[in-house]
């Protein structure tokens, strides 16, 4: 990658700067991982609006961020802001952003990556509706991940369509060579993601409780950040001892090589915009549990290249990860699928230039994507 350029124009990244960013941090990540930093492009830079700490912290980052926008828009050369939304305080963060950046004169690209948004949106009084209406008619465009949450940008914040625009998130290429698919090798499940309530993992648990032969014909790895001693104690109260282990957080090439060595990634939340662990999975040709919301349904096909079970349905997640066990021919086949169904457009190049195509259009300047990247990601 080539050295920054002092002059160069900026464009800035807004979201936690921290693996507790989740998806959009992620998705922020790569793009900045994998510019190219030529001379005559904008550079992408991470603004941080929360620190990786106490959700209070963000009383600092967010006034911070605001006076790095500020002084790259008085020196010159901020291009524009691109903002990440999710839902509850992010939304409060990233509003102010938004006023803030419309104040001193940056143009403004709102990305919504929130999971529970539109649900929480309907019991909002009127006036926070009303405010959050106001802040995303601020923006010059609006990204979303698909469908569901175009509607909700359309039908319910009544932003203006020709400003509303659909950009399917990416993920690199595998980076660690796929685990030889020996016979009656131990089936290794993984989960890969934030340990909450919200992701299923009490549900995750009590189907892996409900398995047979645990230990010599299966073996589940928990890997991310969250609240992984409570639940590494309700693994222990129901028995799982040392079927299960519990990672903690796992740095982008610790989660490849996770990747590479598991058979099934499973993700049994309630709720999820387009989640990059199930696209990072099919890179790596491994089969897919989950379920079907947010994009996910109307992205992914039941039985094509993911099986689907219902949310908080322990029962037929455990169903579905024995028929895997069971039945390798299926597993082989969703490797398969999913693999073809990445190569058709969900690459980190097809992402990554959709954004600096929007970029162009809203900033007037883009940067140019690097297929080798810096690899120097922080993590899920």
């Amino acid at each position: 990658m080539a050295t920054a350029d002092p002059r160069r124009r900026l464009i800035y990244l807004a979201c936690p700067w921290a693996p507790l960013g989740g998806g959009m941090f992620k998705v922020s990540d790569y793009l900045v991982q994998y510019q190219a930093l030529a001379p005559e492009d904008a550079e992408l830079r991470p603004l941080d609006t929360r620190g990786g700490g106490h959700v209070l912290l963000s009383l600092y980052y967010l006034p911070r961020a605001m006076m790095v926008l500020l002084w790259q828009r008085l020196t010159g050369r901020l291009a524009g802001v691109h903002v990440n939304m999710a839902e509850r305080a992010s939304t409060v963060r990233k509003g102010l952003l938004v006023v803030f950046a419309r104040l001193i004169g940056a143009p403004v690209l709102i990305h919504l990556h929130s999971a529970e948004l539109h649900r929480l949106f309907r019991a909002w009084p009127s006036a926070a509706q009303a405010l959050l209406r106001w802040v995303f008619s601020l923006a010059d465009e609006v990204l979303v991940l698909g469908q569901q949450s175009r509607s909700f940008v359309l039908d319910e914040l009544r932003c203006r369509p020709e400003r509303v625009y659909a950009v399917l998130n990416g993920v690199p290429e595998a980076t660690r060579p796929r685990r030889p698919d020996l016979p009656h090798h131990v089936f290794r499940v993984l989960f890969l993601g934030n340990l909450s309530a919200r992701k299923g993992v009490s549900e995750l648990l009590q189907a892996l409780a409900s398995l047979p032969g645990g230990g010599e014909r299966w073996h589940a790895v928990i890997a991310g950040g969250g609240d992984v001693e409570g639940f590494r104690a309700e693994a222990t109260r129901r028995g799982l001892g040392s079927n299960v282990e519990f990672f903690g957080w796992a740095r982008q090439d610790q989660a490849a090589e996770l990747l590479a060595a598991a058979d099934v990634l499973v993700l049994p939340s309630y709720d999820e915009g387009l989640p990059l662990v199930i696209l990072e999975a099919l890179a790596n040709g491994v089969a897919v549990v989950c379920t079907p919301v947010g994009e996910i349904p109307s992205t992914l096909g039941d039985g094509k290249e993911a099986i689907f079970v219902a949310p908080r349905d322990a029962a037929a997640l455990a169903q579905a990860l024995a028929r895997l066990i069971e039945e390798p021919a299926l597993r082989q086949a969703l490797e398969l699928q999913g693999r073809a169904f990445y190569e058709r457009g969900f690459s980190i190049e097809a992402f990554f230039n959709a954004v600096a195509t929007i970029h162009q259009r809203v900033f007037g300047i883009r940067a140019r994507f690097d297929a080798r990247g810096s690899g120097r990601g922080h993590g899920s």
